[in-house]
């Protein structure tokens, strides 16, 4: 996936934590253990994220659908990093609930969204020339089994109107080839695949017709909120092991994962009804306030300032997502 871990020297993270009032963790490798061993020698109270979802592990080890396997790296996380933390930033109620219960512990959670930036607006744009006569539908995910991008290719080849579909991949990643393979067989079509800067990303998500979110796993999944924010409707899958599903506001922002004729059924639904999918957007803009950036950086503040003065305790804060 392109991310390299860091290797972790003891010198100068003693320089970096001695006299800091607290260590915040957010990938609990190599790096955050030796730095959660120097904080405590040092006494600094530690903090953490929670970002890594054990699926984001065991994918890359064909392990992906083992629940035991999956339960074992929950509990080797908490063992190695975050039952040594005094509280836990969780993006949502779900990934807590998920790790607690595989745990087998209680947490000091704070459950805050990672926010959207605010960068991300509602400005509508007519489509370019090259696309006025398409459907544009975007997906905005690292290329990585996980993330389903193939069922968001069926999808499409199952719907009628397959011939005036654009899909948008934003992203990159490992299977970026074998994706790329496998819609040239698939659409009539081919889709969109590239990296895009945020200026970019923001001015396809400003003329886009449909956001489409097939993950099967997912944490939080800012990429659907921004996506929202910018003033597209969203069509989410309900798997199970995804937070995503529950910024669904209706049954039609709903289909059934890994099932490509019920996403198909539900993006022709949308297509023909315009006046439906404006109100939608409309509602949405309303339901992403929540989700401002500035705002839950301000919580997190408030996170590590109660962590400080001894004030957090476990319960205490709490974000549940409508």
């Amino acid at each position: 996936n392109g991310v390299t871990t860091a290797k972790p020297d003891s010198r100068v993270l003693e320089k970096a934590i001695i006299g800091a009032d607290v260590v915040h963790l957010v990938t609990p490798f190599f790096l955050a253990n030796l730095a959660r061993k120097v904080a405590d020698m040092y006494g600094v109270p530690v903090t953490a994220s929670f970002h890594c979802q054990a699926e984001n592990i065991t994918n890359h080890l064909f392990l992906m659908n083992f629940p035991i396997i999956n339960t074992l790296v929950y509990k080797f996380l908490y063992r190695t990093t975050f039952r040594y933390c005094s509280a836990i930033h969780y993006p949502t109620e779900f990934i807590r609930d998920v790790f607690e219960r595989a745990a087998g512990e209680k947490t000091n959670a704070y459950v805050i969204s990672n926010g959207v930036n605010n960068y991300f607006k509602p400005e509508r744009r007519e489509k370019p020339a090259s696309l006025k006569d398409k459907y544009v539908v975007v997906f905005t995910g690292r290329y990585s089994k996980e993330k389903s991008h193939k069922v968001l290719i069926d999808g499409v080849a199952c719907s009628k109107y397959r011939d005036k579909i654009q899909l948008v991949f934003a992203g990159s990643g490992p299977m970026e080839e074998k994706l790329k393979r496998y819609a040239a067989k698939k659409l009539p079509v081919q889709p969109i695949f590239k990296f895009f800067s945020r200026k970019e990303l923001t001015e396809i998500l400003s003329y886009g017709d449909l956001y489409v979110h097939p993950a099967e796993i997912e944490i939080e999944a800012i990429a659907c909120l921004e996506a929202i924010t910018c003033g597209m409707v969203p069509l989410i899958a309900n798997s199970p092991r995804s937070a995503t599903r529950f910024f669904a506001i209706g049954e039609n922002n709903l289909f059934d994962y890994n099932r490509p004729y019920s996403l198909a059924e539900k993006m022709d639904w949308w297509i023909e009804h315009p006046e439906e999918r404006d109100a939608c957007a409309q509602e949405y803009l309303g339901y992403a306030k929540q989700f401002n950036q500035d705002e839950c950086m301000d919580r997190m503040e408030k996170m590590l300032l109660d962590v400080v003065r001894g004030e957090a305790s476990i319960g205490e804060e709490s974000y549940i997502l409508p």
